[in-house]
């Protein structure tokens, strides 16, 4: 968050926001009872014409859709979809690549595709080489899991994230200061969640408070807005916590929205994970004075990715998660031991009153994450892009605590500077807490023992369908 950010909200502050006086209806995007986890969105069959015709060079994709879910109290209806009409041809990169991925039916294949796409001259060395580390340490991680299908596995994610990289070498995706998740015709939500899945030991991995989440997802229903306060561990954090509530919460998890900092945006490696996503993009405080000629801009765009925050918030029924720390957490200099980095007064303080003068009512719950042996950042943080993915196979959690009243916490405090420190303070304090007892479950080995009387700790729901293959054009 930056001094862009203060000076918006304040002007929030300051003046008459509009507020609704209606209520707002949360509409549901239904998953199937079986969602499909295919890459590429599975078109429907149809009587008159074929969904996929094929010539040399194009590819036609139509796809026409109409679902009911019902509840035992609402029943949401998603209205039926004018026929879309998907163009992929050679030249059209964001969705059909020149297979040298994808055709690789095993790992001398990726190796040697990597290699010869530098010597065209299509692949800049650098990138080639986060490919071919990414995809060594991948494989070592998936295979230390047990996995009977290790090798099988990691051709096939390893497969379709090379692709989706490429293709973004070659055309660069812009992301908006909203950004929407795509999910067609390829499925980039699905693709991060069976590419991180494989490394999550679910074993030993917990849901802290399951109660309280499904508390989220009744007041969503009555068009509240929901503000998560969290530690951030690590670029697999959104799926992490979608891997965790997918089966309870499935459209809780698809209908996240992430504050997210420009690197996540920008490196190469970690785009295609991004793109199935939902973002507020915005300049992170820490990488704000990086480059000085570039600080008004990043200024200016922050103001927009505010603005369209606000916008949102209006309109109720927003789940959006924050780091107010700026970064990822970091290992303790003194004792080495990992913890929740400090929030940002500023941050906690211009995200609550975003959503005390949106309009809808709002609820602000601090959130716990712990993830970082799966995939850790840096020791230290770095101003170039391009830094070395280590990644594993861990157990990991999530856990939420009740919401936090700023009224309740700040009532005592002798000035706003007081009180937004108190606040802030209160907040962190509980994701500490918390992530004190994900630690003792995971690292100290106690599991469901590890429980608290503020923490109940529980097992996530599990999947029961098997990861599909990703369609092939």
């Amino acid at each position: 968050m930056t001094d862009s950010f203060a000076k918006y909200a304040s002007h929030i502050n300051a003046s008459n926001c509009y507020r609704h006086k209606k209520k707002t209806m949360f509409i549901f995007s239904t998953p199937s009872s079986s969602p499909s986890t295919a890459f590429f969105s599975p078109p429907r069959a149809s009587n008159s014409k074929p969904l996929l015709s094929i010539s040399s060079s194009n590819f036609y994709l139509r796809s026409s859709t109409s679902s009911v879910c019902s509840s035992t109290s609402l029943t949401f209806k998603i209205p039926r979809k004018p026929k879309e009409s998907y163009l992929v041809s050679a030249n059209m990169t964001s969705s059909v690549s020149n297979r040298t991925f994808l055709n690789a039916q095993n790992e001398q294949d990726v190796l040697s595709g990597i290699k010869k796409e530098v010597e065209a001259g299509t692949l800049p060395p650098a990138v080639a080489a986060g490919m071919e580390e990414v995809y060594l340490n991948y494989k070592s991680a998936v295979i230390k899991s047990g996995d009977p299908k290790a090798d099988e596995t990691v051709l096939s994610n390893m497969t379709a994230l090379l692709d989706r990289i490429f293709l973004d070498v070659k055309e660069p995706f812009v992301f908006e200061p909203h950004h929407k998740a795509k999910r067609e015709p390829f499925d980039y939500y699905m693709f991060g969640q069976n590419y991180i899945r494989p490394l999550v030991d679910f074993k030993h991995s917990y849901v802290g408070n399951m109660p309280l989440f499904m508390e989220m997802e009744e007041q969503l229903k009555q068009g509240h807005n929901i503000i998560l306060m969290s530690n951030h561990q690590s670029e697999a954090d959104p799926a992490i916590i979608a891997l965790l509530l997918e089966v309870r919460l499935p459209t809780i998890v698809e209908n996240m929205i992430y504050v997210a900092g420009d690197r996540v945006i920008t490196d190469p490696l970690c785009k295609p994970f991004s793109i199935g996503r939902n973002l507020i993009c915005v300049y992170s405080k820490k990488h704000m004075l990086d480059d000085p000629e570039l600080i008004d801009m990043k200024r200016k765009a922050n103001t927009r990715s505010l603005k369209e925050m606000a916008t949102l918030l209006r309109s109720g029924s927003q789940i959006i998660w924050i780091a107010p720390s700026g970064g990822r957490d970091r290992p303790v200099s003194d004792s080495g031991e990992w913890a929740p980095a400090p929030f940002d007064p500023s941050s906690v303080d211009n995200m609550r009153r975003l959503v005390e003068h949106s309009g809808p009512p709002g609820h602000i719950y601090p959130l716990a994450i712990l993830c970082h042996d799966i995939m850790p950042p840096p020791l230290k943080v770095e101003k170039e892009i391009g830094e070395k993915r280590v990644i594993s196979f861990h157990g990991a959690g999530i856990s939420v605590a009740p919401e936090i009243s700023f009224s309740n916490v700040t009532a005592a405090c002798e000035n706003p500077e007081k009180a937004k420190d108190a606040y802030t303070k209160a907040l962190y304090d509980s994701v500490t807490e918390q992530y004190d007892v994900l630690k003792s479950a995971i690292h100290g080995k106690k599991g469901l023992e590890a429980s608290t009387p503020v923490v109940s700790l529980s097992k996530p729901r599990l999947k029961t369908d098997t990861q599909k293959p990703c369609m092939i054009l």
